[in-house]
């Protein structure tokens, strides 16, 4: 059972169809079973206070609340990934987390009485809410820990993800060039240097050529020319070698200022790729492009970027 595990374990981080699948799947069941626990505990609760109510209620309650957490989770996904929570960003985005936890109750609370009024309409009954105010600070007393924990679930998952898939970083950055005033030596305050006219020569920017893997304790290296596309995701770059996605925290922006732009050009708003690594370039009827890699992965083309696919001088 070892080498199946394992070969699974290293196909996951790759696998996008394989990590959607694993995540619905995850949050289904999570929100399943605290919808049934939710039931149990409700229905003990209401006996317990001598209420008279179906027992078809807290169920009902319980899976229209559930239903719209579901819906809200890729809210949460989207939101988190812009405002990311990390030690150097915890001052700047937690506040924004936490006006976001006052949306996500209010749109909870909100959905579930929507869907509620419907359910019951459709048994023949009718649905009696309490008090606006009151209902909605009961339930942020428990959104804002299902928000939390959401959130810490969403954190805990890519900082495992990072260790399957493996972070990169640039080897051996170059060190920005020193001031013009440090290269040559400074003039005495009684006899001032005269001015230069002339400019001194601009030196080509220096590019990295090899990039650091760690992944699982490993560390080992690639090089930029391996890099067959790259990919925008949140606050990384999916960098795209030999079938293997490494992720390198920068913006593709940023990253792409730092890569030849005789090599690497922009496709796409998320995608970039290296000219040496497409095989077909296939037009679509809207104008785009399809890329295939010569990997045999795809990669889409904007048509306002096209233009960038046109040979350049070096």
């Amino acid at each position: 059972m070892t080498a199946p595990v394992s070969a699974w374990i290293n196909r996951y981080p790759h696998d996008r169809a394989l990590r959607r699948r694993a995540e619905i799947g995850f949050w289904a069941a999570v929100l399943l079973v605290q919808a049934a626990f939710n039931t149990v505990v409700s229905w003990i609760d209401l006996r317990g206070a001598g209420r008279a109510v179906a027992a078809w209620e807290p169920l009902l309650w319980e899976l229209t609340s559930a239903l719209v957490v579901a819906a809200l989770i890729p809210a949460v996904v989207a939101f988190e990934q812009r405002f990311v929570l990390r030690w150097g960003t915890l001052r700047r985005h937690l506040p924004w987390h936490v006006l976001a936890s006052v949306v996500y109750c209010t749109v909870h609370l909100v959905g579930m009485w929507a869907l509620r009024h419907a359910g019951y309409a459709a048994l023949g009954e009718r649905y009696q809410p309490p008090g606006w105010w009151a209902q909605w600070g009961y339930e942020y007393l428990k959104d804002v820990r299902s928000y939390t924990l959401t959130v810490c679930a969403l954190v805990s998952y890519r900082f495992l993800l990072l260790r399957l898939q493996g972070e990169a970083r640039v080897l051996d950055a170059p060190e920005p060039p020193a001031p013009p005033a440090l290269q040559e030596q400074a003039p005495t305050q009684d006899a001032p240097a005269p001015a230069d006219p002339l400019e001194p020569p601009s030196q080509p920017p220096q590019r990295p050529e090899r990039f650091l893997v760690r992944k699982l304790r490993r560390e080992f290296l690639i090089a930029a020319g391996d890099i067959a596309w790259l990919q925008a995701e949140a606050n990384y770059v999916g960098l795209h070698v030999h079938g293997h996605d490494y992720l390198l925290r920068s913006t593709l922006t940023d990253f792409l200022a730092q890569l030849d732009p005789t090599r690497f050009v922009r496709v796409h708003r998320s995608y970039a790729v290296n000219l040496d690594a497409i095989a077909v370039i296939e037009p679509l009827d809207s104008g785009d492009a399809r890329l295939v890699m010569k990997d045999g992965s795809t990669v889409p083309c904007s048509r306002r970027y096209r233009d960038g696919l046109a040979p350049r001088a070096g």
